[in-house]
């Protein structure tokens, strides 16, 4: 306790808050969107806020303290995504069903140790390369956001740029601070609807169909496996924490699944965008005190989960430029970091480029996003020209 008292840091605490506050804003909507494909009611999807944010932030505690890292796990996005399609028609029993048999193929492959040894056969370079396309669109989102919102932004960036000459570990929080005043100021914020409630977790015994393990339950695997988990492994491993094992990461967030798929958490992994604020330098400068951002990020989780209804309404009355900026400014660093990274090794610099163009693409073949094509083609590409 008294090595967490000294490393505890303003920096790393509030680089968990905006991790957070980034994750929720960003996405919240497509959960919602997935659950009432479902059929879930109004209380169900706030116990779906609940299970989600009770999982990740247990996960992101345990493995964060654990193995003194900013080890940061999330909802799988994309598989909300798939599951808002996917799940029309389907009763929420058997969207039940499917979510446990996703957790127990995750869990599967965690126990058996082949992902792992699969993550660590990929260069730095590449898994760097991947990580800067992912994070690109965040970057740019800084600028695009300026011409929607020329006052707003304007001010944070400047608060950006100011905080780095004078202020450079608290940068941040000055830039959330001063968006958050701007905003009330500017009337970008409405917060009459706002109303504290906790959440009240609702149960829903699984029902069991072939058709949607296999239509839903597989394909929700296979999305968290390549869209989320290998991003953030390779988060993970660009920022220097090889100490962390990916297979009892895994082992975790599958047992997680499993224990709180009833009541709404479709599927928990390891974060890349979110994570890549809290392992970046703008946490703390020491990377071993950078553990403290995977604390807070859980503790932040948690309290999002048992806020409810209340924490919702309030991340979507954030303005959606300031959710924006301030994502692409906590990542300017990690950003700059992971294309140093990426073309430092000359021989692996053409191979790392493909990557790196092809994940920032966008492109998604056979429904599986870019990082995992970024991947592939990197992958590719350095197995060619080493061979000739």
């Amino acid at each position: 306790m008294s090595s967490w008292r000294q490393d505890l840091s303003l920096s790393a605490v509030s680089a968990g808050l905006v991790a957070v506050l980034v994750g929720f804003a960003s996405s919240v909507a497509i959960v919602f969107q997935a659950a009432q494909a479902a059929g879930a009611d109004q209380a169900m999807m706030v116990s779906w806020i609940f299970a989600l944010g009770l999982g990740m932030g247990l996960t992101c505690i345990g493995f964060s303290w654990y193995y003194k890292a900013p080890v940061i796990t999330a909802w799988s996005t994309p598989g909300a995504a798939l599951l808002a399609t996917s799940l029309l028609g389907v009763p929420i029993t058997q969207a039940i069903g499917a979510f446990l048999f996703s957790a127990l193929l995750t869990l599967l492959l965690g126990l058996s140790g082949g992902f792992d040894r699969l993550m660590r056969r990929i260069p730095t370079s590449i898994a760097s390369a991947m990580l800067a396309g992912i994070l690109l669109q965040f970057g740019l989102s800084v600028f695009l956001s300026l011409q929607s919102e020329p006052w707003l932004v304007g001010l944070m960036l400047a608060t950006y740029l100011l905080g780095k000459r004078w202020l450079p570990r608290y940068t941040i929080i000055l830039v959330l601070a001063v968006g958050l005043t701007a905003s009330l100021v500017l009337n970008k914020m409405d917060l009459n609807a706002l109303n504290l409630s906790l959440s009240q977790p609702v149960l829903v015994w699984p029902e069991f169909d072939f058709g949607v393990l296999l239509g839903v339950g597989l394909p929700l695997f296979i999305v968290t496996m390549t869209s989320q988990n290998i991003p953030g492994v390779a988060t993970l491993r660009a920022s220097g924490y090889e100490q962390v094992p990916v297979s009892p990461v895994l082992t975790g967030t599958g047992i997680t699944a499993l224990l709180l798929a009833p009541f709404g958490g479709f599927a928990f992994n390891l974060a890349a965008i979110t994570a890549a604020i809290c392992t970046g330098p703008e946490s703390h400068p020491d990377s071993k005190k950078r553990y403290i951002a995977g604390l807070s990020a859980g503790f932040f989780y948690v309290l999002a989960g048992l806020g409810g209804a209340s924490v919702v309404a309030l991340f979507t009355a954030l303005p959606t430029a300031l959710v924006a900026s301030l994502a692409g400014l906590a990542l300017v660093g990690t950003i700059g970091a992971s294309l140093s990274a990426a073309v430092a090794e000359v021989q692996e610099r053409d191979a790392a480029l493909i990557c790196f163009l092809l994940t920032a693409s966008g492109v998604s073949f056979f429904g599986i996003g870019a990082a995992f094509w970024g991947l592939v083609g990197g992958m590719l590409t350095l197995l060619l020209t080493r061979a000739r």
